[in-house]
């Protein structure tokens, strides 16, 4: 019997990497591509009604072309949805990402007591659905409910912070975790060194953990700036206890309602394929920046 050649068995071994790959490549092509993909074929066509829309052949799916990113693009309530999110966003990330990185450098720190127990207390409220936390704040701010006395929680003035708040509440756990971990990764020579030249634990947080962390603080606020572009759990579900939130209070809520409320698909799937360009936008825009400024302090 022959033996395979080198050629063949050269070839066997290639495609070992593909076989590795096929079940997530199925995977992506099923849950990802694919929807995106129709998400674009229904946000270029619309339904055509003829006569009184009755009978059969009555309503047609027709090519648009663009018109309905020219529509999505004009819409003043998607704009407005926009501005609200950005500054939604401003509070989030500053609250969030600098509470994250304060408490992983104390937990860090070279004297910390019961840090296991502060970092899994820390972490916690990442495990809690998002529905649920805003639900039980949402009854927090309600001024029957509430134990803070009759302070208007969802008052149009202040109905951003108090959703900002839910959002820092629930994921400052997760960047502080991974910022921690981070920092477990650096070598503790460094730290060494330092206190052997004097250094303070102030100024070893700040001239040696910090730079050594910004690879991972870069990672966090691309994923905070993409979940925040994103909002939707906090303003839907908090909508019902207050008449401050509109039904197209953030860009998704848009989608939503002309999608589900309204009907109109096609314009819903024009909308989402905007915002997920914006979003990309935002996030290759953010990381341009730091590398033209790492770039140029080199």
């Amino acid at each position: 019997m022959a033996r395979p050649t080198t050629g063949a068995r050269a070839g066997h071994a290639g495609a070992v990497p593909y076989l590795f790959l096929a079940p997530a490549m199925a995977l992506f092509t099923l849950f990802m591509a694919l929807p995106i993909g129709y998400t674009v074929y229904l946000s270029l066509r619309r339904t055509k009604v003829s006569g009184l829309g009755l009978g059969k052949g009555a309503r047609k799916e027709i090519f648009t072309g663009l018109d309905n990113y020219v529509n999505a693009l004009g819409d003043g309530e998607l704009w407005a949805g926009w501005l609200r999110v950005l500054g939604y966003g401003a509070l989030v990330l500053a609250f969030m990402l600098g509470l994250a990185l304060l408490f992983a450098l104390m937990l860090d720190a070279s004297r910390v007591r019961l840090a296991r127990f502060t970092r899994i207390s820390i972490f916690l409220p990442y495990a809690v659905p998002g529905v649920a936390a805003t639900l039980m704040w949402g009854f927090l701010y309600l001024p029957t409910l509430s134990p803070f006395g009759g302070l208007p929680f969802l008052g149009a003035d202040v109905v951003t912070f108090s959703m900002a708040n839910v959002a820092v509440w629930g994921g400052t756990g997760f960047n502080m975790l991974v910022l921690y971990t981070n920092l477990r990764a650096v070598p503790r020579d460094y730290y060494e060194a330092a206190r052997i030249d004097g250094a303070g634990e102030l100024q070893i947080a700040l001239r040696i953990k910090v730079p050594m962390l910004t690879p991972a603080i870069i990672l966090t606020t691309v994923f905070s700036v993409i979940a925040t572009v994103q909002v939707f759990t906090e303003p839907t579900t908090l909508r019902p206890l207050t008449n401050t939130i509109s039904s197209t209070w953030s860009p998704l809520m848009k989608v939503y309602r002309d999608a589900f409320v309204t009907g109109d698909l096609y314009s819903a799937a024009a909308t989402s394929v905007v915002i997920a360009a914006i979003s990309l936008v935002l996030s290759f825009g953010f990381l341009r920046v730091v590398k033209s400024r790492a770039f140029g302090e080199g």
